[in-house]
């Protein structure tokens, strides 16, 4: 059991916050002491932590806390642990998809996103649990069904969290997408939520976009910077004819690469590394410092 200011603590807020959660919307009910004093169980803990994160993801303090009190009416009360105690249990997914288990799927995502921001829980869990269902497809442990209901599911949280996020008319402009023949989008969908979080515009072109549309879109929409993601050996192939058009289309443009071939796109990329979120904070503070003015008397800055 926790105090209030130890709660307070824990979750990231302040105490007068917990008190206007609980007594406005129910959100971490405490227990009471025979003296008066609130007593928070981890439960409780738990339920305000998911009401942090939201608020942080840019849902309004009302939609949280529908969000919240829907997801922990689904948990059982016993079941339910500090989300800094659970492991990062990778091969969840992998089980959901062998049984089927639209609602086990479900919940596991609920309980994961609702117990830490966004960033850590794509980097240290979603994206490696993902490559385990791609391998346990490729060895014939999973269906075929089995592979696109994780798919789905996790593309569906993926952009709720994109829209959730908002996009930032007032910060440099970033196109994001995949080159042309390249379908596997839940990695560049999470790194696109996370630059939104970072305070970028986001123009989310989505799979398989050809070259010339590529080129269209940066002629159309002026950006800052365009990032495609390279998840597999052959999506490079395509990459110099869509650099060359990007460029072509947008001279000076910051053309940027992530997912796990990255190493073989053009050498006037850059490379964004395998991690979501230090790529997005990484790019929106490169992309920010680029776009101030140079101070009075001075020319240009020049590009880091």
């Amino acid at each position: 059991m926790y105090t209030i200011k130890r709660a307070a603590e824990l979750v990231g807020v302040s105490t007068s916050t917990l008190r206007a959660w609980e007594r406005r919307y129910g959100i971490g009910t405490a227990e009471r002491t025979q003296s008066g004093y609130r007593l928070y169980d981890e439960y409780a803990v738990r339920a305000l932590r998911m009401m942090h994160t939201l608020v942080g993801e840019g849902w309004s303090v009302r939609a949280a806390a529908e969000e919240t009190n829907r997801r922990t009416a689904v948990e059982s009360r016993p079941l339910l642990p500090s989300p800094g105690d659970e492991p990062p249990d990778t091969g969840a997914l992998v089980r959901a998809a062998e049984t089927l288990d639209h609602a086990a799927l479900g919940s596991l995502l609920d309980r994961r996103f609702g117990g830490a921001t966004f960033e850590t829980v794509a980097d240290d869990w979603l994206l490696p649990a993902l490559r385990e269902v791609g391998s346990a497809w490729e060895s014939g442990q999973i269906s075929v069904a089995g592979e696109h209901l994780i798919a789905a599911g996790v593309a569906r949280r993926l952009a709720s969290a994109y829209d959730a996020a908002g996009d930032h008319p007032a910060g440099p402009r970033v196109l994001i997408g995949l080159p042309p023949g390249a379908r596997h989008d839940l990695g560049i969908l999470a790194f696109a939520t996370a630059a939104r979080r970072a305070g970028l515009s986001t123009g989310y072109l989505g799979a398989d976009v050809p070259a010339q549309d590529w080129a269209t879109a940066a002629a159309a929409w002026p950006a800052a910077c365009a990032v495609l993601a390279v998840p597999m050996e052959p999506d490079a192939e395509p990459l110099p004819e869509t650099v060359a058009a990007i460029e072509g289309a947008r001279p000076g443009i910051l053309v940027a690469v992530g997912g796990a071939a990255q190493d073989l796109a053009p050498p006037s990329c850059l490379r964004l590394g395998h991690l979501v979120g230090p790529a997005a904070r990484t790019l929106s503070r490169r992309l920010t410092r680029a776009g101030r003015p140079p101070p009075k008397g001075q020319g240009p800055a020049q590009p880091s």
